[in-house]
């Protein structure tokens, strides 16, 4: 093995330079730091967790009782492809983004009257079920108790992707959570 001391490569003609040839393993050695300034890509696609969003404050919505109803959260920390709708509470898939997905959605139950029993946080693609966690109790859940749903999704462009939520209480309830700490949807693609 020889050594080659500079402290700058430039390509001798055009703007791409190859380093090592198909087969080669190119080896970062433990303590060495990458630094990635520009965009990094695998095959000609960017590298990135990208789109991304993280979306809360469910909109003042009245979740019907024994219904599964889709939470629209209406305030977004961010959205990096606006793919995001908060007047309907979809993530779209968009053109040429295709892949595996992480998601997660939560709902607290915060200071309502109608205490249930049940209640179900579900992530829904396409208009049916695709993940779901449930939170129950014979005594009753409290006005506090917080169901959380997540997990990957492989997806394709144009898909769509909701947070939903259920619960058996007496009476209707009313979601009106105004911090990010209490609840939220949020999704990002994986780097694949």
């Amino acid at each position: 093995m020889s050594t080659l001391n500079v402290d700058k490569v430039d390509p001798s003609t055009g703007t791409a330079l190859e380093i090592g040839t198909s087969g080669d393993t190119i080896t970062v050695p433990s303590g060495a730091t990458f630094n990635v300034a520009g965009t990094m890509q695998s095959g000609g696609v960017t590298v990135a967790n990208t789109p991304n969003f993280w979306a809360y404050n469910p909109a003042s919505q009245t979740m019907t009782k024994d219904t599964e109803v889709a939470v629209i959260m209406a305030t977004e920390a961010f959205d990096s492809a606006s793919a995001y709708n908060t007047s309907d509470g979809k993530f779209t898939v968009p053109a040429g983004e295709g892949g595996v997905y992480w998601f997660k959605g939560a709902i607290r139950m915060v200071g309502t009257a109608a205490i249930p029993t049940r209640a179900t946080t579900s992530i829904w693609v396409n208009g049916a079920v695709s993940l779901a966690n449930e939170l129950g109790g014979t005594g009753g859940l409290n006005t506090y108790s917080y169901v959380a749903v997540y997990g990957i999704l492989n997806l394709s462009a144009s898909d769509y992707v909701q947070l939903y939520f259920y619960h058996n209480a007496s009476s209707d309830m009313s979601l009106s959570q105004t911090s990010s700490h209490m609840g939220g949807f949020q999704g990002f693609k994986l780097i694949g």
